[in-house]
């Protein structure tokens, strides 16, 4: 199990050192910033949304590394999905992260699943779902700062 628990560890640094979509995509048309105010992760969502679709995904910012891979990994798996879809991943990822109510459909995660033992650190389930919410503020098109508090 330490092998697989080594390639999880993996996954994490490397979308923490190299992370994907870490971008403003120039299309963007929605956009909401996240704050976690109890370790001062800050990330701004940026997508561009057409006929229902997740064309674009991007973020900027800064945070830990669960935190930033979170981000760097949703930004990969929600890219080309419907409003829809994204949140069915956002409803099964967080499930994941908390072992809260299972969603009503949930999704396959893929490498998503890497962030299952966070739950066992609450104070990181904060910092594994900010860049999720602010997703989610983004697709409602709220304006503001979303804040994990």
């Amino acid at each position: 199990m330490s092998d697989l628990g080594d390639l999880y560890q993996q996954l994490i640094l490397d979308h923490n050192r190299h992370p994907r979509n870490f971008q403003q995509p120039a299309a963007a048309n929605r956009h909401a910033e996240g704050y976690n105010p109890l370790c001062g992760d800050r990330f701004s969502v940026y997508l561009q949304v057409e006929d229902g679709v997740i064309r674009d995904v991007g973020f900027q910012g800064m945070g830990c590394a669960i935190s930033k891979a979170s981000a760097s990994l949703m930004t990969a798996s929600v890219k080309g999905k419907t409003i829809a879809e994204a949140g069915r991943l956002f409803a099964s990822f967080h499930h994941l992260v908390t072992d809260g109510e299972a969603p009503a459909e949930p999704v396959e995660l893929g490498k998503l699943s890497v962030f299952a033992g966070v739950r066992e650190f609450p104070v990181r389930v904060k910092c594994a779902s900010l860049a999720w919410h602010t997703l989610q503020a983004a697709l409602d098109t709220k304006d503001g700062v979303v804040s994990t508090e």
